[in-house]
């Protein structure tokens, strides 16, 4: 079965957004703090830096970028991926609402991967059953997916 267009377009904006956002924590690091932002934010922002905490996050950033480009991995890439933008959306409604919309794209963006691979998160949503139970019925879909793409 053919990948539709609007679904690689997405996996590849945001696996290179975020290659490209996890590569500059390294960079900043190395070179020094970026420029700080008055208020809440950049007290957060400080201590976020100085901290290093920033290698932890920028790092998590980066294998989530490189499991999207390589298109390997995609629903773990996609779960460690809900995790960082519910972080960077709380950081930007709470701290800094002026800077949320690449935030808000990059969740739109999401959103179009987790809808297309929504099968593979099914068993996430089963209340009160054993993982061998809950994954079943999406390993079902998989297999009828599979048999109708040959």
């Amino acid at each position: 079965m053919r990948t539709p267009v609007i679904v690689t377009v997405s996996r590849i904006l945001l696996g290179l957004l975020f290659a490209l956002a996890g590569s500059s924590g390294f960079i900043f690091s190395a070179i020094g703090n970026p420029p700080p932002v008055p208020g809440l934010a950049g007290d957060f922002q400080h201590v976020f830096f100085a901290s290093h905490w920033v290698l932890y996050v920028d790092a998590v950033e980066f294998a989530i970028g490189v499991l999207l480009l390589s298109n390997r991995y995609i629903i773990l890439a996609l779960t460690m991926l809900g995790a960082v933008l519910s972080n960077i959306l709380v950081f930007h409604i709470t701290m800094q609402p002026f800077g949320i919309v690449p935030g808000a794209i990059a969740t739109g963006l999401w959103f179009v991967l987790f809808r297309h691979y929504r099968a593979s998160f099914a068993p996430l949503f089963v209340k009160n059953q054993s993982a061998s139970v809950a994954a079943a019925p999406a390993l079902h879909l998989v297999k009828a997916q599979r048999a109708l793409a040959s």
